[in-house]
């Protein structure tokens, strides 16, 4: 079921309250090349409105991200990603309340989208990418999102492999949070992804899924992005289907092993789910 535990999120101007509903983190990624919807949302206007059509669906939080991170993707410049993402964030500010994150491992991106208003930094890199990251973070009293990835996005494929994927992950972001802490990160201001794809293989990413309740025990808010991954497709053993459903599936199972914020790309699909769900069980 899901978690008991009196979990905040702390942001700069709110604070998100977690465990009676996962909160959802809405994606839009201001990029040409995004494994899943590349190009959609690459105009900055197209970014916006589809960002304010995810609010209307329910999203609890907005993830803006101006590079790809997909298995084997090529990074940019940091000029290239604020001129994507700076606009987006910017407009978003005037237009809702929802909370923004920027998705981006670049202390340079974080700042200036901290400055236009963002309030959450998800970085892939676990704060590790760049030395001047965690000198943002404490600056602007950021929420962070300290994620998991063996090697880097042009790297994480080739040959992933652990001893006890769940135990060395665990361990891996236990000593994260210790880290942050040590370095003036408040607890209430830190959240905690396992990286499902990122230097996994399909059975990796089955194995963390299966055992994700085991991450409660960081005492932290775990967030989870599965959305549209390869695993589902080779799950459903068809790489052209339709993976909002596959997505959903697990989704709804990670709900119930207590992860507070699950990353995806169709939060309509998840909210009406959600809200189903809870009526049958007769929660509402």
């Amino acid at each position: 079921m899901l978690t008991s535990l009196p979990l905040v999120w702390e942001l700069p101007r709110t604070t998100l309250e977690l465990g009676t509903r996962p909160l959802w983190m809405g994606i839009v990624n201001v990029t040409p090349d995004s494994f899943s919807d590349g190009g959609h949302y690459f105009d900055p206007q197209r970014a916006v409105d589809h960002a304010l059509q995810l609010v209307a669906d329910g999203a609890d939080i907005l993830d803006i991200g101006g590079e790809s991170t997909r298995p084997y993707s090529q990074a940019v410049k940091a000029s290239e990603e604020l001129e994507r993402v700076i606009p987006v964030v910017e407009a978003l500010v005037r237009q809702t309340s929802v909370p923004i994150s920027i998705d981006t491992s670049k202390a340079l991106v974080a700042r200036s989208a901290l400055d236009s208003g963002a309030q959450i930094i998800n970085d892939v890199t676990g704060l590790e990418g760049d030395r001047q990251m965690i000198d943002v973070a404490r600056d602007f009293r950021a929420a962070v999102c300290a994620m998991h990835m063996q090697g880097t996005p042009q790297t994480m494929q080739d040959a992933p492999h652990y001893e006890n994927v769940v135990e060395e992950i665990y361990r891996y972001l236990d000593q994260r949070r210790d880290w942050l802490l040590e370095q003036g990160i408040g607890a209430s201001r830190i959240c905690l992804d396992p990286g499902i794809g990122f230097g996994k293989t399909h059975a990796h990413n089955i194995e963390l899924l299966r055992n994700i309740a085991r991450f409660n025990e960081l005492r932290s808010p775990i967030l989870v992005g599965h959305s549209r991954k390869g695993f589902i497709a080779s799950i459903l053993d068809n790489k052209q289907v339709e993976r909002d459903s596959g997505t959903l599936g697990v989704s709804l199972h990670l709900a119930m092993s207590g992860v507070q914020v699950i990353r995806i790309h169709n939060v309509g699909l998840h909210s009406r789910a959600w809200r189903l769900w809870q009526a049958v069980r007769n929660d509402v």
